[in-house]
């Protein structure tokens, strides 16, 4: 998802504009022509439709794709129709066959020629193909868009006239599977830094119940700063298996180091990363750490509990911070919501390690943020769809999703681009390919801490 692939359509759609015969070029030469008034004022007097059933663009469609199909089985043939030289050749036209396809503009019935030979194979619409270009990209789209296989049909009847099977649908957005899997296997980096690990809830069914599951997500920050969205895993094994998978997947995809994992407290996960990269510092996420003990404190106490809580993520060291917390545990409100003094005390060996950092890398590693902002996209995505069949279902609809928000963006950055600064409102990268602010000081700070681990790869 570089920003290279992601202004390359638009980017080549206006270069194929200025090529000389290019579609746009055509049909400007209609209307200079006034080829077009005629059907313009048919249309606006209500008596032609473009889309649908009898439209318009479908029987345009229509004409262009059987002339095409002829001139195809001519070339297949040798001969022109009625040209005397076919006489003997071994094989001739043989009339044509019904074949409807469905297109962006709705259903369109073709007459496909035959030979009598058989041997025409036309590629202009192969056989089997139920579909004119384009068609797919849209499911897609819409799929990546959240939309359910029910409400994609419903939408394409609606919108354009075409009927598909919901069997037909599920079919085209599974065709994105092979992508997906390579794009989970992909080679990572030897070194990052830096990776986030965040989680969100999806439905999955299991057996005849449906049940919720923990989507994780790793974004890994790598020398340069720049984010990468480096896996997605749905959890549906134990807690210390699944993730001594998850470890064995990426070090097996090349990353050999990790110098900071910042995540929320998962059972068996920081055994897992210490198995496989012995070295490494796992970092409890005190965004989530706070919002953990605040379950167990009551709205009008929660501003005063914040406050009182700050003292101790602020503090210079990590002995200062365990001063602050024993003074929050026999204040008031410590008295009154133990659990919250438990949940910090609980979580305390995994809390204080960012606390040994200058303020550069602690602003970098204190909260899984980097994560959060991708997944909150995310959940407007999946929040109205009722469960996936399984796990490669929800996998497969997060990676549309997080390439269909990074894309959108990307267009519409290539839209403003000549713009001056101020003048433009398109969003940055949400995740994928986003750079960590202020990273070339929290970059030094890393090497300072850890100089025999990360020089090698500075050079």
């Amino acid at each position: 998802m570089t920003e290279d692939r992601q202004v390359e359509h638009p980017l080549r759609a206006e270069q194929a504009a200025q090529r000389p015969g290019s579609a746009r070029e055509a049909v400007n030469r209609m209307i200079e022509a006034g080829l077009l008034d005629e059907v313009m004022d048919r249309v606006d007097a209500g008596g032609l439709e473009l889309t649908g059933e009898g439209g318009f663009l479908p029987e345009m469609i229509k004409a262009v794709l059987e002339r095409g199909l002829a001139t195809e089985q001519t070339g297949h043939l040798g001969y022109e129709r009625g040209d005397p030289a076919g006489r003997g050749s071994g094989n001739s036209r043989n009339g044509t066959s019904p074949k409807t396809v469905a297109s962006e503009v709705g259903d369109i019935d073709l007459a496909v020629p035959r030979d009598r030979a058989g041997s025409f194979e036309p590629r202009l619409v192969p056989k089997g193909a139920r579909r004119t270009g384009g068609l797919d990209e849209m499911i897609i789209s819409l799929y990546a868009g959240g939309m359910t296989v029910r409400d994609i049909g419903h939408h394409l009847e609606r919108t354009l006239g075409t009927e598909l099977s919901h069997d037909t649908i599920s079919k085209i957005t599974d065709s994105v599977l092979d992508e997906v899997k390579a794009w989970q296997s992909r080679p990572l980096e030897e070194i990052y830094p830096i990776i986030y690990l965040d989680a969100l809830v999806v439905k999955v069914r299991d057996g005849h119940q449906v049940r919720n599951r923990a989507a994780h997500i790793a974004v890994g920050v790598d020398l340069d700063g720049v984010k990468h969205v480096l896996g997605i895993w749905v959890q549906a094994a134990e807690g210390a298996k699944f993730w001594a998978g998850v470890c064995a997947e990426l070090r097996n995809r090349g990353v050999r180091d990790v110098l900071i994992v910042c995540c929320d407290g998962l059972t068996g996960f920081p055994e897992a990363v210490e198995a496989t990269w012995p070295q490494t510092t796992v970092q409890t996420c005190t965004v989530h750490l706070i919002r953990a003990a605040m379950r167990f404190v009551s709205y009008t106490d929660r501003k005063k509990v914040a406050a009182a809580l700050r003292p101790i993520y602020t503090a210079p060291t990590a002995d200062a911070a365990e001063t602050e917390l024993l003074a929050f545990a026999e204040s008031d409100l410590g008295h009154k919501y133990p659990a919250a003094v438990a949940t910090w005390e609980n979580a305390w060996e995994r809390f204080i390690p960012f606390l040994a950092f200058p303020p550069e890398l602690r602003k970098i590693i204190y909260t899984t943020n980097a994560i959060e902002s991708l997944n909150f996209q995310l959940r407007k995505i999946i929040k109205n769809r009722g469960h996936f069949p399984n796990d490669d279902a929800a996998i497969k609809l997060l990676w549309l999703a997080i390439r269909d928000i990074e894309d959108k963006r990307a267009r519409a950055r290539a839209k403003e681009k000549g713009l001056k600064a101020a003048d433009r409102r398109a969003p940055g990268r949400l995740v994928e390919g986003a750079t960590v602010n202020g990273w070339k000081a929290a970059l030094g700070a890393l090497a300072m801490a850890y100089p025999e681990r990360i020089e090698p790869y500075l050079t």
